[in-house]
């Protein structure tokens, strides 16, 4: 079975979290100290509840202090265009 839009925005957003939590930081903490994503938009972006610019992907690649080929890697995205 296809995943729909968002639950990859919410698998992805699973994704992020555990990213996060590997690097032991709270949402304030990364977001405060690394700027370029709020601990606001870092939150709905980990529940699946926007769905972000890809400049916004660049700033959550330099909030975690990860590269861009990282904070995809182990992401299993589902292409389903009927879906959208």
């Amino acid at each position: 079975m296809k995943r729909n839009f968002e639950e990859n925005l919410k698998s992805f957003g699973k994704h992020i979290k555990k990213l996060r939590e590997s690097k032991s930081k709270s949402l304030n903490s990364i977001a405060f100290s690394r700027g370029g994503v709020t601990s606001a938009t870092l939150s709905r972006i980990e529940n699946g509840q926007v769905d972000f610019k890809f400049s916004t992907l660049i700033n959550l690649a330099h909030t975690l202090d990860i590269s861009l080929v990282d904070l995809l890697k182990g992401f299993e995205y589902e292409n389903n265009p009927e879906e959208r």
